[in-house]
């Protein structure tokens, strides 16, 4: 019996050959998603499979909130994994550590991103959308200069408003080169005139499409001053440059039935405005004639006389009232004046200004007394301060033969200031002179 292995090691002695393979930890593999789960745990657990065979797989939660796409049912991609064995179950599988979209899906991985980052930027709002012309004289058509879709979009104009001016653009749809050759058409259309511009192409894969989904593109569109109609590939085509565009067409056909009116449809409207307007002039006659007749049988215009006598009658009522008010307005002001009169009589206004005058007179006299008087005064005292000044000026101290002793820019007041070799500097009236002590002599002691 010691023989015998037990089904869980003979599962740990697997799993450890798989780990311990170095060319099983790090596998690049390709192929389609499968029965795709994402567990509240985060974790993702799925399949890969291609034509022949199936694998499980799973991915951890740190790892699958790295990626930059969303990853769902029949998804091709192309994954690093670790292989090895879930103990469990006794089957292998393998530990996704890097995932991506594989050839188309990289496309629209592309794709998504980009519509991301332009709704935010808000090159897709609604609030710059233009309106496009209801009835255009010039409509620029951009797009293969060959092919189904101009063939479609000026038959089509054609048909419903041969009013309209085609102005044909040619234009690369697809290629290396196209995206800026249709950045290129589209500023020059917009600088043509033209009422509305239609730019698109016929279907095709998503690679066919992919230069009106080229961000240049797209802000071109958004950028044209003139509307833009977006007619690229079928209906089931949506490209960037549909959501840049002021209206989107499903296909380049009806991108020119929403350029123009239908011609029947306005024949139908002017034959309708034709018989509106013959009915309502029928009308409008039929009762003019009826308030015509209403008005030659009124008795009025039988006797025009009635028709200004109460008139002339009640205009000379208000003449009478106007004066009789006139009058009395007069009367009350002439009134009002004669009391006015009486109050201010013009002999007492003389009196009053003459005695205005004597006081104006008499006052000027008083204050050109007092400025004398104050001018005189101010005037002996300048005259006793100037005296007092120039007795106490030191220059004229010196020239009754006083000088001015200094030591180092200080004055000497007081001979124990000074000391025997000091030299000193004097100032008298005409001059300065400089001098050394020889003798010092004090009242105090006998040096």
């Amino acid at each position: 019996m010691e023989k015998y292995l037990t089904v869980s090691a003979l599962t740990k002695y697997i799993k450890y050959k798989f780990d311990q393979d170095p060319h099983l930890q790090s596998v690049l593999i390709k192929g389609e998603l499968s029965n795709f789960k994402r567990h509240s745990s985060g974790h993702l657990y799925f399949a890969l499979k291609d034509e022949n065979s199936v694998i499980s797989a799973m991915m951890f939660k740190a790892v699958a909130n790295q990626l930059d796409f969303d990853p769902k049912e029949g998804d091709q991609v192309i994954v690093e994994a670790r292989v090895s064995v879930y103990e469990r179950r006794g089957s292998y599988q393998i530990y996704v550590n890097k995932m991506q979209l594989d050839g188309v899906g990289n496309l629209y991985q592309k794709y998504e991103q980009l519509r991301k980052q332009l709704v935010k930027e808000g090159y897709f709002d609604a609030a710059h959308k233009k309106p496009i012309p209801q009835y255009p004289k010039k409509i620029a058509i951009i797009t293969a200069s060959t092919g189904a879709a101009i063939r479609d979009i000026l038959n089509t104009l054609q048909s419903r408003y041969p009013l309209v001016e085609p102005v044909k653009i040619s234009a690369l749809v697809q290629g290396t080169h196209a995206a800026e050759d249709i950045v290129d058409k589209l500023k020059y259309a917009d600088s043509l005139d033209v009422d509305t511009i239609i730019v698109g192409r016929g279907g095709g894969s998503i690679e066919d499409l992919w230069s009106f989904n080229e961000e240049i593109v797209v802000k071109a569109i958004f950028d044209c001053k003139t509307p833009v109609i977006s007619a690229v590939g079928h209906e089931t085509d949506t490209t960037l440059s549909d959501y840049a565009a002021d209206v989107r067409a499903a296909t380049p056909t009806q991108a020119a039935m929403i350029a123009t009116p239908d011609q029947q449809e306005l024949y139908q409207l002017l034959e309708k405005s034709q018989n509106y307007l013959q009915r309502y002039i029928n009308q409008y006659l039929k009762h003019a004639r009826q308030s015509l007749a209403r008005y030659q049988d009124y008795y009025k215009f039988k006797q025009p006389t009635l028709l200004y006598e109460q008139h002339i009658q009640k205009r000379d009522d208000l003449d009478r009232t106007l004066h009789n008010a006139m009058d009395n307005i007069i009367q009350k002001q002439q009134q009002r004046l004669k009391l006015i009169e009486q109050r201010f009589y013009v002999r007492h206004l003389h009196d009053a200004i003459k005695r205005d005058q004597q006081t104006v007179s008499q006052t000027q006299e008083k204050l050109h007394r007092e400025m004398k008087k104050f001018i005189t005064q101010k005037r002996q005292l300048l005259v006793q301060q100037i005296t007092s000044l120039d007795n106490l000026s030191p220059t004229r101290t010196m020239l009754r033969g006083y000088s001015i002793i200094k030591k180092e820019g200080d004055v000497v007041t007081s001979s124990h200031d000074l000391t025997t070799g000091a030299q000193i500097e004097i100032t008298m009236k005409d001059g300065q002179v400089d001098a050394i002590i020889e003798r010092v002599r004090c009242e105090d002691d006998n040096r």
